[in-house]
């Protein structure tokens, strides 16, 4: 988000993540980039339930990452045979009362080669105050916020094994994420990730991308990506990316701007002739 006047043209929480994985608060998530600086940032260690940092009994980090990396991959190319809508809300807030927002709906499917299509079937003019959605926060939306731990991307981060934690009606295994290296003109994510203890998938992250842009001119803000935390859905036996959401209250200047965005991945409909990754 960009701390100016709005410029870009840029329901229902899905039910039950085995059963009810969207019952927990989902505080604190963005998956906007903000030229501006963040008041609060979501707390990934934040939890009601403990975490044990015991080695696993039964199987190493390395061969749980080994594994869990894999089926995110397996995700990745089913996820390319649905068609879904993306629902995107964000608004500003003075006090509790919305008093800014945008709205944006697309309708997302892939092409047999696996490219991913967007068409947009709504999109309100925005109203935000003292702010705008920058293409890096669409990007956000679109790439990180659903984003997948794959055995391609692995090789980029250092992945720290965290302990167990019970979340909601699930067991876990969490991994620190950061990138090893931050190339120049790409962006990564660094956070947590939560694997299901069962089906060796991601289940939740929690974290922001980096690095944050530094400006050319002295006069441009540092833009910096605020966190976020992303939730999946069990569908048709996998994980799926359903809701991620944010809640901070955002510096720019002297002024304080409480912001609240939560996109939606809903509708997953299997396509009938699936597409080749």
């Amino acid at each position: 988000m960009f701390p100016l006047s709005p410029m870009m043209n840029s329901s229902t929480i899905p039910s039950s993540l085995r059963t009810v994985f969207v019952s927990c608060l989902i505080t604190g998530v963005v998956g906007c980039s903000l030229l501006c600086s963040a008041a609060a940032q979501t707390d990934c260690s934040d939890s009601d339930n403990p975490l044990d940092t015991d080695p696993p009994k039964t199987i190493s980090p390395e061969q749980l990452i080994q594994r869990f990396t894999a089926e995110e991959s397996k995700v990745r190319d089913l996820r390319a045979q649905y068609s879904f809508t993306q629902d995107l809300m964000v608004q500003t807030l003075s006090d509790n009362t919305v008093d800014g927002q945008f709205h944006q709906v697309t309708q997302v499917s892939y092409n047999d080669k696996g490219k991913r299509l967007d068409n947009v079937t709504f999109s309100e003019e925005p109203t935000l105050r003292d702010i705008r959605l920058t293409p890096d926060d669409m990007e956000d939306i679109r790439e990180f916020m659903p984003w997948m731990l794959t055995k391609e991307e692995a090789p980029q981060y250092k992945l720290t094994y965290a302990g167990t934690q019970h979340v909601d009606d699930l067991d876990t295994y969490v991994f620190h994420v950061e990138p090893l290296k931050e190339e120049k003109n790409k962006r990564y994510f660094q956070g947590r990730v939560w694997v299901d203890n069962r089906e060796f998938q991601v289940v939740k992250l929690c974290g922001k991308t980096v690095p944050d842009t530094i400006p050319k001119k002295k006069k441009q803000p540092i833009e910096i990506r605020p966190s976020f935390v992303s939730y999946r859905q069990f569908i048709d036996g996998i994980w799926l990316p359903a809701y991620a959401r944010v809640d901070d209250t955002l510096r720019v200047g002297v002024q304080s701007v409480h912001v609240r965005e939560i996109v939606k991945f809903i509708n997953y409909k299997r396509a009938s002739t699936p597409a080749h990754p």
